[in-house]
């Protein structure tokens, strides 16, 4: 993917360790439990095998097996889970472990080898009879990701197995085939060596067109941290700068785009929408670094990357959050909203999973609100940014569970005020663990935001709620815009005026987070693998 709009060309810094030949890490990782299923299903035939020559044979047959030959089926089963274990539990990196498919697929045909040439009799063996060594060289080449060089000399010593048991064979004194009959047998097995490079060299065209699939301007996407209904959660890394981030993808059909001329509108209104998130300066609004589009229409976002959990996670995770800390985190969020209703912007999807509660620096509890790109620009009459992202698509964006009602009847006038419904849906959630309806199905939901009143979180809640909390939630679920507090400003003012509910800190925070989360408040050179932030 390129650069809809080209920028100035950043020079290509390779990742310690990584080669261009390689794959990215996040798809050697995929085909490792292709791996590992190889493995047990290898040591379950061979032990298959050895179960038939040990214990079947000779009770429906009467025959006696050769102690060669299980000895050969026994070492093969043992070999095999080997490699299963060196690939689950060796303290290597997934493309080191790549390299035991390989070594596996060596010494299964070595196995097969001997067993046609060592417990049978090699003159036994007859030009046009494809050696068991095909399928399992065929087979490997499929499974295990590899450079062509590796796989090249991998599949020319499993093919090599073969000619390796005759000449073997003919050192212990048996009768063997002459040399041109060999090769004959085992000419099949160097023709299918052959084609069995061409999946690497396809695996090697691939790996190269996703790194340059993943380099979104200044940043490569390392690996997926998820999907939702707007798109993909990518962990990138600057290229010059090592600094990890957070991209999202946003899929163009979710926002109706379905012609080219509409996709370029909507690029126009993202980058308008973009650069006007980007100017948030509250410490609560998720910080966006850069923004584009690819060529195929996708917009993305470069964002801050974040330690801690959504809020959503967070409640399911500990239980709901008693007033104390729900009223800390709920200050937090209207500090960013505040500066977004001042500047015209109304996020229009509050919602749990875009407040993160997490550390930043030393401060815990620090909450940021994600997903600023998506918004509506509330412009005077006649102003052209009047029709955004979110109006274009003439569809019912948001989460059912916190819609404001007028959203829901599609009113022209939505404003500010269903921000701050949404976001006594979320204190409402905080408090009890419980949506404000909880409808059977999100159509009844969103019919109960419209009709039905609510029930005071105070008594759904198992802990105590204060009362003059307890009413500023339910004025924040008013059906009539009017009676609600008429921005974040105001509802910020009737939080921090609510006495009876100080009694939460940063410091209090951290000493939850040591208790609850000891690996996220661990130093913040110890964070290897922090929660990161989520998709819709």
């Amino acid at each position: 993917m390129k650069l809809v709009a080209p920028r100035a060309p950043t020079p290509v810094t390779p990742a310690p360790g990584r080669s261009g030949s390689h794959l990215p890490a996040d798809v050697v990782t995929d085909q490792m439990a292709r791996l590992r299923l190889t493995a047990l299903v290898s040591g379950g035939l061979w032990f298959v095998g050895l179960l038939m020559d040990v214990w079947l044979f000779p009770r429906v047959l009467g025959t006696t097996s050769e102690r060669a030959g299980i000895a050969i089926e026994v070492a093969a089963v043992a070999t095999a889970l080997a490699v299963y274990a060196y690939v689950c539990y060796a303290p290597r990196s997934a493309s080191q472990k790549a390299d035991a498919g390989l070594w596996l697929m060596a010494l299964n045909s070595f196995g097969i080898a001997l067993l046609e040439t060592w417990v049978n009799s090699p003159l036994e063996l007859k030009p046009g009879q494809p050696s068991w060594i095909t399928p399992i060289i065929l087979l490997a080449a499929m499974i295990t990701p590899s450079t062509p060089r590796k796989m090249s000399v991998a599949v020319l010593i499993a093919a090599s197995m073969g000619p390796l048991g005759v000449w073997i064979a003919y050192l212990r004194g048996f009768p063997v085939p002459p040399p041109a009959t060999t090769l004959l047998i085992y000419l099949p097995n160097y023709l299918c060596g052959l084609a069995a490079v061409t999946p690497s060299i396809a695996f090697q065209r691939m790996a190269r067109r996703l790194r340059e699939a993943r380099e979104l301007g200044s940043y490569e996407l390392v690996e997926p941290l998820g999907a939702g209904g707007m798109g993909e959660v990518w962990r990138a890394r600057h290229r010059l700068l090592a600094r990890e981030a957070a991209i999202k993808l946003v899929r163009p059909e979710v926002l109706g785009a379905g012609t080219d001329d509409q996709a370029r509108l909507l690029l126009r209104r993202f980058e308008r929408e973009a650069q006007a998130t980007a100017q948030l300066s509250s410490p609560h609004s998720i910080r966006l670094f850069d923004f584009g589009a690819t060529d195929d229409a996708r917009f993305y976002y470069v964002m801050e990357l974040l330690v801690g959990r959504d809020l959503e996670s967070f409640v399911k995770e500990f239980g709901p959050i008693h007033a104390d800390r729900a009223m800390f985190l709920l200050r937090q969020v209207c500090h960013s909203l505040d500066e977004a209703h001042e500047r015209g912007l109304i996020h229009r999807d509050i919602k749990p999973a875009n407040i993160y509660v997490c550390r930043m620096g030393q401060d815990y509890d620090f909450v940021k609100v994600l997903d600023f790109g998506l918004v509506k620009y509330n412009a005077p009459a006649g102003d052209t940014r009047t029709q955004t992202v979110m109006t274009a698509s003439h569809t019912l964006m948001g989460t059912p569970a916190f819609m404001a009602p007028e959203i829901i009847l599609g009113r022209n006038d939505v404003d500010r005020r269903a921000d701050v419904y949404a976001l006594g849906c979320v204190a409402y959630y905080m408090l009890t663990g419980a949506h404000v309806f909880e409808g059977d199905t999100p159509m009844q939901a969103l019919v109960d935001h419209v009709a039905a009143e609510p029930t005071p979180p105070s008594r759904r809640a198992k802990s105590r709620i204060p009362p003059d909390l307890d009413a500023i939630v339910m004025s924040c679920l008013e059906k009539d815009p009017d009676k609600r507090p008429q921005d974040a400003r105001q509802l910020r003012q009737l939080l921090t005026g609510c006495q009876t509910c100080n009694a939460w800190s940063h410091t209090s925070a951290a000493v939850w987070w040591q208790q609850h989360l000891p690996d996220l408040s661990a130093p913040l050179t110890a964070l290897r693998d922090p929660s990161l932030v989520g998709a819709d």
